[in-house]
């Protein structure tokens, strides 16, 4: 096996950073050393095959992003991006590990939704992959299912309060559900949002001649995401079930968690770049020559983007800082405008609900370092460490220390990063959610299990380099 030496980087765990030197022996790290120093007697850049200079710039563990969707069927369409090409694309931006959600709907059975995301991305997938398991359908077989996944390696399971006919499950079939996983260790995984309300309003809107992409987050009131949250919450209360709310985006859900998790409940929350950066009144600006004022279909995704007046942004922000919300996913879920997004063209409830982030997650919270809102060790936790820890992975994933995976990304705090298509962006999709953004740092080099997979502009990875991690229980419980 070779051995590599990473040296003269400043060395960034969640606990703290430090001026280090990082020994690699094959695919995991073995020494965390301080620069120049000896091993057992041996002068260790002396006695490697390779030494990257990493003077300048931080050394970081490999990104993980927790909420990603590859391939799902939704809206009579699929999502953009393959395991190939989406586990690419988070590679080029610093992602060393995706968890999917393998898909189980009404009248499926969930071995056999686990089964299908097992051959799509078994040998395609250019960084270490987990799954959850989303279970659509709630019932006898998919409750008495639930039990064995733990035995899989999956350690998560989602419930969808929205999109009645499609993932929906009533508050009878969740406290089942959470019943179950209380008892195998499952983490309950939640998009809470008010389905059957939101379907109202949106009815009623396109009633009103109101149709274009605005108006989908004007039907998903913050209202309804705040219902659903503490709804949620009571019932993982009365099952004592530990519970993760996805993709929050409106404070007063925030206030929810906060409110659960001050009571002493394992209750936990993620937001995603685009609650953090993008809003709503942006969105009904958006207009372009080529599709009018349906461009604001480019930033359709639920739960949707909320409104800047009314301080959800800056409420994002803050919440990450006081752990009211643990981590930053993307909830990738990419689709094209033509042939895809313009399905909805003239009625919003047709859009494809999604947005493709998963290449930029790390740079875009480098830049709330840039900016003050958030610490460097900060960063590392919420994109690297938390999602470990949450997700059964911590030790192997999520930290810079001997006995862990060689999963290590080299930033540049100096260096410069623009987003956009023909700039950076390497995912399967004909816009870009995050044209035009300009970040303050640079994803120089990416190493999965000991392998440099990205250096200085290039791709060095390959079809087939990630492998399927099996996790064990969240280690983040109180």
């Amino acid at each position: 096996m070779s051995k590599t030496l990473i040296t003269n980087g400043t060395v960034v765990n969640s606990t703290g950073t430090a001026l280090a030197d990082v020994l690699v022996d094959g695919e995991t790290i073995v020494a965390v050393l301080a620069p120049g120093s000896t091993l057992l007697g041996f002068d260790v850049a002396a006695n490697v095959d390779a030494v990257i200079d990493a003077a300048g710039k931080y050394v970081i563990p490999g990104g993980i992003d927790a909420h990603t969707h590859m391939e799902l069927p939704f809206g009579g369409t699929n999502a953009s991006d393959t395991f190939e090409t989406g586990t690419r694309a988070a590679a080029w931006g610093g992602t060393t590990s995706i968890v999917d959600f393998a898909v189980q709907r009404y009248g499926e059975r969930v071995e056999d939704g686990l089964a299908a995301w097992h051959e799509k991305a078994a040998g395609n997938c250019a960084i270490d992959y987990g799954f959850h398991q989303i279970v659509g359908g709630v019932d006898a077989d998919s409750l008495q299912a639930m039990r064995g996944l733990v035995d899989e390696g999956v350690s998560s399971y989602k419930l969808f309060m929205a999109y009645p006919g499609v993932f929906y499950s009533d508050d009878a079939q969740i406290l089942r559900a959470m019943q179950v996983a209380r008892e195998e260790g499952l983490l309950t995984m939640m998009h809470a949002e008010n389905g059957p309300a939101i379907d109202v309003l949106a009815e009623q809107l396109v009633a009103q001649k109101k149709t274009s992409p605005y108006f989908h987050g004007i039907a998903r009131a913050w209202q309804l995401e705040e219902e659903a949250t503490h709804r949620a919450i009571m019932l993982a209360d009365v099952t004592d079930a530990p519970l993760y709310v996805v993709h929050v985006s409106a404070k007063q859900a925030v206030g929810q968690l906060a409110w659960a998790r001050d009571r002493g409940m394992n209750v936990f929350g993620e937001t995603c770049p685009q609650y953090l950066y993008l809003s709503l009144e942006e969105q009904l600006g958006a207009v372009s020559e080529e599709w009018g004022d349906f461009e604001g279909a480019k930033w359709v995704c639920s739960t949707p983007l909320r409104a800047r007046e009314d301080g959800h942004q800056h409420a994002m922000w803050n919440a990450l800082r006081t752990n009211d919300l643990q981590m930053v996913s993307t909830d990738h879920c990419p689709f094209c405008m033509k042939g895809q997004k313009d399905l909805g063209l003239t009625d919003f409830r047709a859009i494809p609900n999604g947005i493709g982030s998963v290449e930029h997650r790390m740079d875009l919270m480098y830049q709330g370092v840039v900016t003050g809102e958030i610490t460097l060790e900060r960063w590392v936790e919420l994109t690297s460490t938390t999602p470990a820890r949450m997700f059964g992975m911590y030790g192997k994933k999520g930290v810079i220390q001997p006995g862990a995976d060689a999963d290590l990304v080299i930033y540049d705090p100096n260096g410069h990063t623009s987003i956009g298509l023909g700039k950076t962006h390497h995912m399967n999709m004909d816009y870009s959610a995050w044209e035009g953004y300009e970040i303050d740092g640079h994803v120089d080099t990416v190493i999965s299990h000991g392998k440099v997979i990205v250096d200085d502009g290039e791709y060095l990875g390959a079809k087939g380099d990630g492998r399927f991690v099996k996790r064990g229980l969240s280690q983040y419980l109180i």
